[in-house]
């Protein structure tokens, strides 16, 4: 086996591709952002997502525009509403 075959059997593959349009909660606040990096920086840790989000996020009294975070509550956007519909209520 040479390390390219080593390599593809072994190593982590990503959930997300990058720049994927993700969002997710942080304590009570929901959040949009897309994926910068998705890839396993340490064996004791895991799987770990780095996110760029649209609006800041107040945490621990600091704003901060990016997330560290693991894959669980993370979901991957797929309807982008530019015109939202309008509801029609029967009477």
């Amino acid at each position: 086996m040479n390390l390219a075959d080593y390599f593809e059997k072994n190593r982590y593959k990503p959930v997300y591709e990058f720049m994927a349009r993700v969002t997710g909660m942080h304590g009570k606040i929901r959040w949009i952002g897309s994926v910068g990096n998705d890839t396993v920086i340490s064996d004791q840790i895991g799987p770990m997502l780095h996110i760029h989000l649209d609006l800041p996020l107040k945490i621990d009294s600091k704003y901060t525009d990016h997330l560290f975070t693991k894959h669980k509550g993370v979901e991957r956007l797929t309807i982008f509403d530019d015109k939202p519909t309008k509801k029609v209520s029967k009477r």
